[in-house]
């Protein structure tokens, strides 16, 4: 064993003296190589020669020709290099000029590093040759070197060249000369690594860092920085962050908190809390003072020392008493007055001429449903969410004018949920996919994805895949080296250009694995990008008909994934839209089953209280008439439709779904309102003929339809002014719905309501008119139904006690409190993902895209109308340049890039500017090149140097970081013209593949009319960060324009979709407090009252701020639909309110006859109100919408889960409570003085009980039938009452 270890240690020392025998001497004027010796290969290049000897004096031409290259440090000293060495050194040289020339320190750098490698004479100090090989014709070749650099020197190059971009890729230079290094120590590596093929280093070179042997002295140069004082190395901003002007802070968010809590909601939360305290004591404080004797009315008081009252019996509590309230009713409203006679009078019309009424109504209906003709649906979501006069829409009009319609995207994901996606055979597999998919045919214009694809060089396709690292082609995969491939390409793209000649950045092919290893990746991305075109063109109907053989061949592929154990999901561009149908289509079946179940408890609910055992049940349903008032429904939504049609209103997906449910929840209630009069009426006046007491059904409840149907109508249609095109149609829509539908009720259903009356009363059978029946006996009058009893006995006079009061207005302005402390934490946006229906493929893929895609949307800085031809303007976009403005176009973007966490910048700009001036730099020979002899015709990018002229060699003044001699004018076109049509080989700056439609040139104007600069945003994987991406974007480009003068606007193909957010929440306050002020100006009008106005008004708010705390909690974000949604909440929350407290103002008075307290009039009233009203208020509204709410929890459709069965569910809860406990409670605090009405008569006709001249104020009233007491009981109470007043 000793022997086997002392023999490897001879062997290892014999080899290090063989090594360093190569390069024996390390001294000054000694060189480690010199000369080439020949290749390893025939394909190989030139290897130099080992030579450890003195440096050699150059002849003149080649001390010319170093001086050329390097410098005129170069001029007297002796060399290692001859010239062939010299020429390949210019020629390397010139690889990298057309890369790092923008930034002068970064270029000079460069070619002291590597004029010091091949020629430096003291080159055996640093340099050690330490393999060599054989040439093809015997001759000793270097294969590898160690080269030894000082690190801080290394540093600094490394520094002076790590920001420099590359603005043909959006990317670095690094990228490109040092794969993609974080060090100087990977810049280096990538340098020295030997890829001959690639166009690297011919040999090996090393850099040793750990050790220096103390014959080595590391070379030190003198390295210049980017932001050098010398201005002749100083780089632009753009290539070199010291050299950046600093920008002004951004406006952070205002995120004031007081602990985790918003300052907003603190504060409202601490107003309610002093509030609640204040009225304790106040209660407190007041209630003894109340309680005593000499607070009380005096009569109370007498009658509590004559006859011993009990306590109990305080003023406000209802208790079981003969002795009647005061009632303060002795004034009338003139308005009340004149609506209540002539909604009589039209009562009395329809109800004489129900005929003629239904076929005028049905004639005019049917004249404004011939607009149906001209019915459109507007799918576009860009016509429905933006204003054609708004900013974005101009902007993105403007954009695809002149630059196209942004591209089609088709884009896949195939994932390995349990470890990295990346195997020979899964490659093997997605190769065979791909080129199935490029030869997909579509099946109406047998297009192949060749003829729509976007092709920047007119060649070849984009396609954005491992793939195109090997052009497409299996072949080129090494089975066994493949993962090095791939680590190669991902590591230095420029290496492995696909067929479109446009780098591939790693994390758009793949997701960063573990530590950032592609290779450990779950997770291969590929997008193929077509071109696009508007609706109508043929380029997007020949790209939808691919787009749709490509979705079945996906939906196939899927399958075969999951076979080998992987997940496929895509999107084509054609996806969301059909997903979006299909959610549209499975949502009507749920909206049709909600109508119907609503559709048949109207009916029932209508004739329920009438309904008996046996045959008379048949008779006195109203099975048919609440049919009718449906069908009167569906009229009112299809002439609103059909009127708007004519005159263009378009139709939205939103108003097909919504309004019809909205005009039956407010429809249905006036339906039961009617209803519910008339058997009142019919018991009272039996003997009326059915037109009066039709007639007068609709004089007692016209005003209260009236009041309810105009602020509905006006609250609506104050969204017509509203610029977001589906908020505005929905709100023409929905008033329009409104009114006619109110229209109807108070003629047609009025005329339908006589015939129904005259039906019972004939003892015809309902729904089947024709067959009638003998009823023995006379008809049974109506009795009390248990809902209205149970709120006069138990629920009215429960709310109205003095504490249950003070309980409620508490507790529901404690809820109102929370809810506006909630408002802060509503999001914005609407998630794609909850737009498609949950069993949809583009949930995966949607889920993906943000799991796995790392690579933000591209955004493009438009330029519109400014003369890039004059230098002002030229300086105003430049970064490139010394003399470019401080805060021009690209100086502003690169330092944004650099705050991404306010920007959302990720990527460099794009600048077609610079690299245009950068490739007339007479130094980058392969760039501009003439003709021999002409100046109007370009070389071929692969003709001789013998053939060509390089452009601007011999201009004057010459080409120079300062811009001066630089093109102007029509010289500018001319090299523009020429430029633009530049391929991207050999010289990477031509413009044709990444700059073909950015720029709009006029020559015969001779200005740029626009022209764009791309960037990329970074990944947004939120509603929130498409939202803040955009409004960022705004701001640059508002910053832009104001420090260049120039008109700019930013522009990605999702920003349409955001503009909304940006003023949504100021447009939600503006519509609510605009409907919230019509409430009030019309409900003071019509009621009479500014005090029941205002507490109307207040309660509707109430009802739309609890929805808004609704909303934060369960997790409804505030978008164009939930918009919709809080305006259908005004609207129907003034239904809920607005009967109960007309009722209160002009209550019914043999109801208030009927009531058995000792209390303030507002109490008593409201206890009227809810007696009159109350019932028809939960059975028509509440019950009626709650029923058809509950059916949409059926849905498989997240929007409507979330947006219409959460929201509406809410609604109905909310504002139930609201209008039938805090209502009631408000008005008895804060309500204003009633107003009496008298009954309209008619002559010879009298009421039931004052026949025999003695009938009292109960038995004459309507209820008398309903509340009947003996007579006794009243001159009782007479009785009582006159003693008393006596003794007083």
């Amino acid at each position: 064993m000793r022997v086997l270890l002392c023999y490897a240690v001879l062997v290892s020392w014999i080899i290090s003296l063989a090594q360093a025998a190569i390069t024996d001497v390390h001294e000054a004027n000694t060189c480690a190589i010199y000369k080439n010796c020949g290749k390893k290969s025939f394909f190989g290049a030139q290897l130099p020669c080992p030579y450890n000897g003195p440096a050699v004096t150059p002849s003149d031409a080649d001390r010319i020709d170093l001086v050329g290259i390097c410098g005129i440090h170069w001029a007297q000293t002796d060399v290692c290099c001859d010239s062939d060495q010299i020429d390949a050194l210019r020629t390397n040289l010139k690889k990298a000029e057309a890369l790092i020339s923008s930034c002068p320190a970064c270029h000079a750098n460069f070619i002291e590093f590597f004029c010091s490698f091949s020629c430096s004479p003291n080159q055996s100090q640093f340099v050690n040759v330490t393999t060599t090989a054989k040439s093809t014709s015997g001759t000793d070749i270097v294969t590898v070197l160690d080269y030894y650099v000082d690190p801080e020197a290394a540093t600094k190059f490394y520094n002076s060249c790590k920001d420099v971009k590359f603005s043909a890729t959006n990317g670095y230079v690094m990228d490109l000369i040092g794969g993609g290094a974080r060090d100087y120590k990977g810049f280096l590596k990538f340098l020295g690594d030997e890829k001959p093929l690639l166009g690297g280093s011919p040999f090996q070179i090393n850099f040793p860092w750990d050790d220096t042997p103390e014959e080595i002295d590391r070379l030190e140069f003198d390295t210049k920085n980017c932001a050098d004082a010398d201005e002749r190395y100083r780089c632009a901003c753009v290539d070199c962050p010291g050299s950046c002007p600093s920008l002004p802070p951004t406006k952070a968010a205002h995120s004031c908190h007081v602990g985790a809590m918003p300052c907003f909601s603190f504060a409202i939360i601490m107003l309610y809390s002093i509030c609640l305290v204040g009225f304790i004591l106040a209660y407190n404080s007041l209630l003894p003072i109340k309680s005593g004797s000499f607070y009380r009315p005096e009569r109370l008081r007498l009658l509590n020392e004559r006859g011993g009252a009990s306590e109990d019996e305080e003023e406000g509590d209802i208790v079981a008493s003969a002795v009647m309230g005061e009632r303060p009713l002795v004034k009338t409203y003139a308005l009340h007055d004149i609506l209540q006679s002539r909604f009589t009078t039209i009562g009395l019309f329809c109800a004489q001429y129900p005929g003629l009424v239904i076929g005028v109504a049905l004639l005019v209906v049917s004249i404004m449903s011939l607009g149906w003709l001209h019915f459109t649906i507007e799918t576009n979501p860009v016509r429905l969410w933006v204003s054609p006069s708004s900013a974005a829409y101009q902007e993105k009009e403007f954009y695809d004018k002149n630059f196209g319609p942004f591209y089609r995207a088709e884009q896949a994901f195939l994932v390995n949920e349990t470890g990295p996606v990346l195997s020979y055979e899964t490659l093997q597999w997605w190769f065979e996919v791909e080129s199935n998919i490029t030869a997909i045919q579509s099946p109406t214009y047998k297009m192949t994805f060749d003829d729509i694809c976007l092709k920047p060089t007119n060649e070849a396709c984009v396609v954005q895949s491992i793939t195109q690292y090997f052009s497409g082609d299996i072949y080129n995969v090494d089975p066994d080296y493949w993962q090095d491939q791939i680590e190669a390409c991902v590591n230095n793209p420029v290496d492995c250009l696909p067929p479109f000649q446009q780098p591939l950045k790693g994390n758009m092919i793949l997701s960063a694995g573990l530590e950032g290893n592609y290779l450990q990746s779950p997770a291969l991305i590929v997008t193929w990008v077509a071109n696009n075109g508007l609706e109508t063109t043929t380029y997007a109907q020949h790209a939808m008909d691919w787009e749709g053989a490509l979705e079945n061949y996906l939906l196939g592929v899927q399958v075969q994934a999951a076979e080998r154990g992987l997940r496929l999901s895509f999107n084509t561009e054609i996806s969301l839209e059909q997903e979006l149908n299909k959610s549209t289509n499975t949502d009507a079946k749920i909206i049709i089953i909600s109508y119907i179940f609503m559709f048949f408890y109207a009916s029932y609910a209508l004739g329920k209280s009438t309904f008996r055992s046996g045959r008379r049940a048949l008779i006195e349903s109203k099975f048919s008439l609440g049919l009718f008032g449906i069908f009167i429904v569906l009229l009112s939504v299809s002439a609103s439709i059909g009127l708007f049609s004519i005159i263009g209103v378009r139709v939205t997906l939103i108003i097909a779904e919504v309004i019809p449910f909205l005009v039956l929840a407010v429809g249905v209630d006036n339906i039961f309102l009617l209803s519910h009069e008339l058997e009142l009426i019919n018991s009272e006046y039996p003997n009326e003929p059915v037109e009066h007491r039709v007639a007068r059904t609709v004089g007692k409840m016209g005003p209260s339809i009236l009041l309810s149907a105009a602020c509905e109508t006006i609250a609506f249609a104050l969204g017509a002014v509203v610029a977001m095109p589906a908020v505005r149609n929905f709100a023409i829509y929905a008033a329009g719905a409104v009114l006619i539908d109110a229209l109807l009720q108070m003629t047609m259903f009025v005329s339908a309501l006589t015939l129904d009356q005259k039906r019972t009363e004939a003892g015809r059978v309902d729904c089947m008119p024709l067959l009638k029946l003998q009823i023995r006996g006379a008809p049974v009058q109506v009795s009390e139904d248990r809902l209205t009893g149970w709120i006069r006995v138990k629920y009215a006079p429960t709310i109205l006690k003095k504490e249950v009061k003070a309980i409620i207005l508490l507790a529901f302005c404690g809820l109102c409190t929370m809810s506006l402390a909630l408002i802060p934490k509503i999001e914005l946006g609407l998630d794609q993902r909850i737009a498609i229906p949950t069993d949809s493929y583009l949930v995966d893929y949607f889920n993906d895209l943000y799991a796995y895609f790392d690579s933000g949307p591209p955004v493009y800085f438009v330029v519109r109308e400014l003369n890039v031809t004059e230098r002002v303007e030229q300086k105003a976009l430049c970064g490139r340049f010394s003399t470019c403005n401080e805060f021009s176009l690209l100086n502003i973007l690169e330092q944004e890039r650099k705050r991404p966490e306010t920007s959302y910048i990720s990527e460099p700009t794009a600048s077609w500017i610079d690299d245009f001036f950068h490739w007339l730099n007479p130094t980058l020979e392969e760039c501009c090149r003439f003709k021999k002899g002409s100046t109007n015709e370009m070389c071929s990018p692969y003709a001789r140097d013998w053939q060509c002229d390089v452009c601007y060699a011999d201009k004057q003044p010459a080409w120079n970081i300062t811009m001066n001699g630089l093109p102007e004018g029509e010289e500018f076109l001319k090299f523009f013209s020429f430029w633009i049509e530049s391929p991207s080989d050999p010289c990477p700056l031509g413009g044709q593949a990444p700059y073909s439609n950015a720029i709009v040139p006029d020559y015969e104007r001779v200005t740029i009319n626009a022209s764009s600069f791309r960037t990329s945003h970074t990944a947004l994987r939120s509603q929130d960060d498409f939202i803040s991406a955009y409004a960022a974007a705004k701001r640059i480009a508002k910053s832009i324009s104001q420090n260049t003068g120039a008109d700019v606007f930013a522009y990605s193909v999702f920003y349409i979709f955001f503009d909304q957010y940006g003023t949504i929440f100021g447009l939600t306050v503006t519509l609510v407090t605009a409907a919230e002020a019509a409430i009030f100006v019309i409900s003071s009008v019509l009621l009479g009252s500014i005090k029941t106005a205002a507490v109307v008004t207040v309660t509707v708010a109430m009802i739309v701020i609890d929805i808004m705390g609704v909303m934060a909690l369960w997790g409804i974000s505030l978008n164009a639909v939930s918009l919709v949604n809080l305006v259908i909440c005004v609207g129907i929350g003034v239904e809920f309110c607005s009967h109960i407290a007309r009722a209160f103002m002009i209550p019914n008075k043999d109801v208030l006859d009927l009531s058995r307290s000792r209390m303030k009039g507002s109490d008593e009233r409201v206890w009227a109100a809810l007696v009159s009203v109350g019932g028809s208020v939960l059975c028509g509204i509440t019950l009626t919408k709650f029923i058809g709410v509950i059916v949409l929890a059926f849905t498989r459709s997240k929007i409507f889960e979330i947006y219409y069965f959460r929201m509406w569910l809410a609604l109905v809860l909310i504002a139930s409570t609201h209008g039938l406990v805090f209502l009631p409670v408000a008005l008895s605090y804060f309500g204003g003085s009633g107003y009496n009405v008298d009954d309209v008569e008619y002559a010879d006709y009298e009421p039931v009980g004052s026949s025999d001249g003695n009938g009292s104020l109960i038995s004459n009233g309507r209820y008398s039938t309903l509340f009947h007491e003996p007579d006794s009981v009243e001159s009782e109470q007479e009785s009582e009452e006159e003693s008393d007043a006596h003794e007083l």
